[in-house]
C-alpha cells in the first residue's frame, strides 16, 4: 500500500544488514589500529603507504562502508536511491579527514595530547559531515526533517567516539588488546550512525527529486562487501609488504 502525502514514514531495519555493518566496521578498525602503528618512522618521518592504508581502513571501511551498508539496512515503504555524487563525495570525505585526524595525534611518532584533542574534534566533525552528507544523498519520496538535539548527541557521540580511537591506535601493542579496541570502536561509530538515523524524520512527497546520477538496486549490500574486500586486500599486502621489509633491514644490521 502507498502512502499518503504528508504522511510520516516509520523506518524498519534489517536485522543481517545492521550486522554485517558492525562486523565491517569492526574489521576496517582493526586494519586501522595495525597500520597507525607503522605510520611514523622511527625518525619521525612520515611513511605515506601506511599513512594511506590507515586512513582508508578507518575512513574508508571502518566508517564509510559501515554506513552505507546500514543504510542499505534503513527499510521504508518507498523506494530509495542514492545520489552518485554526494556518496563519493562523503567517501573521500571520510578518507581524507581520517587520514588527517591519524597525522595530528601521531605527532610524527610521538603521541601529543593537543594533536590527539585537535585530531579528535576534526575526526568527530569529519563522521558527522560524511553521516548527514550520506542521508541526505537518499533519493526518496519524502523529505527529511532532522531532530536538532538528536544531532547533538549524535555530533557528541562522534567526537567521544574518535578520542578513543585515535588514543587506542596509537598506545596498543598486542593484538588482542587491538582486537578488543576494535570491537569498542565498531560499536561506538555504529552507536554514532543509528542515533543520527533516528534524529530524521522522513514525510511522505509526491516525487523523488531528479538528480543526474544515482545509484541503487538490490545488489549494493553486496557491492559495498566486495569494494571492500578488495581494499582490504591491497592493505594487507602493503603492511605484509612493510613488514618484509622491516624484517630484511633487522637482519641486515646483525
Amino acid at each position: 500500500m502507498d502512502p499518503l502525502l504528508g504522511q510520516l514514514l516509520t523506518p524498519k531495519y534489517d536485522a543481517t544488514l545492521v550486522l554485517l555493518s558492525y562486523m565491517i566496521s569492526f574489521w576496517g578498525a582493526l586494519l586501522a589500529l595495525q597500520c597507525a602503528k607503522s605510520m611514523f618512522r622511527k625518525d619521525g618521518s612520515l611513511d605515506w603507504g601506511m599513512t594511506v592504508c590507515a586512513a582508508a581502513s578507518l575512513g574508508g571501511i571502518g566508517i564509510w562502508s559501515m554506513h552505507f551498508l546500514a543504510m542499505q539496512a534503513y527499510r521504508l515503504s518507498v523506494p530509495i536511491s542514492y545520489d552518485a555524487v554526494l556518496t563519493a563525495a562523503s567517501l573521500i570525505a571520510a578518507i581524507v579527514i581520517s587520514g588527517i585526524a591519524l597525522y595530528l595525534a601521531g605527532g610524527h611518532g610521538q603521541f601529543k595530547v593537543s594533536g590527539w584533542l585537535a585530531g579528535s574534534l576534526l575526526a568527530g566533525i569529519g563522521a558527522c559531515v560524511m553521516h548527514y552528507m550520506g542521508m541526505y544523498a537518499m533519493n526518496l519520496r519524502a523529505t527529511m526533517a532532522l531532530n536538532p538535539a538528536t544531532v547533538a548527541i549524535s555530533a557528541v557521540i562522534a567526537v567521544v567516539a574518535a578520542a578513543a580511537a585515535l588514543w587506542l591506535a596509537f598506545h596498543l601493542t598486542r593484538v588482542l588488546h587491538r582486537v578488543a579496541a576494535a570491537l569498542v570502536m565498531a560499536l561506538a561509530v555504529s552507536s554514532m550512525h543509528y542515533v543520527g538515523m533516528y534524529a530524521a524524520n522522513m514525510i511522505c512527497t509526491s516525487d523523488a527529486p531528479l538528480i543526474p546520477l544515482k545509484i541503487g538496486g538490490n545488489y549494493l549490500d553486496v557491492s559495498v562487501y566486495a569494494v571492500a574486500g578488495i581494499l582490504s586486500l591491497c592493505i594487507f599486502w602493503v603492511v605484509l609488504g612493510r613488514s618484509m621489509d622491516d624484517n630484511k633491514l633487522a637482519d641486515s644490521f646483525r
